[in-house]
């Protein structure tokens, strides 16, 4: 029955995307995407709790551990977020489909040129003041630990305006901790949504951790790396904000943001 449930509400899903989001404006988007998203997670069965205070105005990059594709449903519920996925994500079925037509920033990690393809996208997410969601991993995991951070895509979020907030999930099942919902090994999508739809006490705590950079952060004659001059160059382009300002910025480097990111959340993550 649940399934059933879920399944006509991603039909519902996109109708929506495919009648109404051509000519709704962003807000209204954001404003669907969020409660369609918390109808599906309660048709899911799943309870989520939240502790911490979200990031919920202005552009920020949400930086989360991976466990299930429930993970992006589970963060609309606290703001609509556009996220960067793989571009295997396109072909599932139903939920690509989703994915797709809900402003999901696919990567193709074959490419040479995807990260700065996609670092464009979120720049212009950015630009919006919209949040940008990103699971650095690059992977899912069983949810007791944070697997190894790709930096790169940090790059984006190092510009003035730009918050980055790490974001921790944990999985429960009957009240303990549990990967009986992750989506994880050569286990199929499918199977996946069968076990968890077909079953009760899923529960989620998303823990919203302390900013690891805050907007404004200004700094006097800073010398630009290769990447910052090119970042500054593509804002130019893009934005009208040019080289000047991103030399009075002062950033850790992308490398310095992902490490104090995994440690923020890994330190929530391996609690009980």
């Amino acid at each position: 029955m649940r399934a059933s449930l879920v399944a006509l509400w991603v039909l519902v899903g996109l109708f929506l995307i495919a009648v109404f989001f051509w000519w709704v404006s962003l807000a209204g988007r954001l404003l669907i995407k969020q409660y369609w998203s918390a109808v599906l997670v309660r048709l899911c069965g799943v309870r989520v709790r939240s502790s911490g205070q979200a990031y919920k105005n202005g552009p920020v990059l949400w930086v989360v551990n991976h466990v299930s594709w429930l993970d992006i449903f589970v963060l609309n519920l606290e703001r609509s977020t556009a996220f960067v996925a793989k571009s295997e994500i396109r072909h599932w079925p139903l939920i690509g489909w989703l994915a797709a037509g809900a402003d999901t920033i696919f990567i193709e990690r074959a490419s040479r040129h995807a990260i700065r393809a996609v670092g464009q996208a979120m720049r212009l997410r950015f630009a919006r003041g919209q949040a940008v969601g990103l699971f650095p991993e690059g992977t899912t995991s069983e949810g007791f630990d944070v697997l190894n951070f790709y930096a790169n895509l940090f790059e984006p979020a190092r510009l003035p305006d730009v918050a980055i907030q790490p974001i921790a999930l944990k999985y429960f099942h009957h009240g303990q901790r549990s990967q009986f919902a992750a989506f994880v090994g050569d286990e199929t999508l499918i199977e996946n949504l069968w076990r968890v739809l077909g079953a009760t006490g899923v529960e989620i705590e998303m823990t919203f951790l302390q900013p690891i950079k805050e907007p404004h952060t200004v700094s006097v004659n800073v010398p630009l790396t290769a990447l910052e001059v090119e970042s500054a160059e593509l804002n130019k382009a893009e934005f009208g904000r040019g080289f000047d300002d991103a030399v009075t910025f002062a950033c850790p480097t992308r490398m310095e943001l992902a490490q104090d990111a995994r440690a923020s959340i890994q330190n929530v993550v391996r609690r009980p």
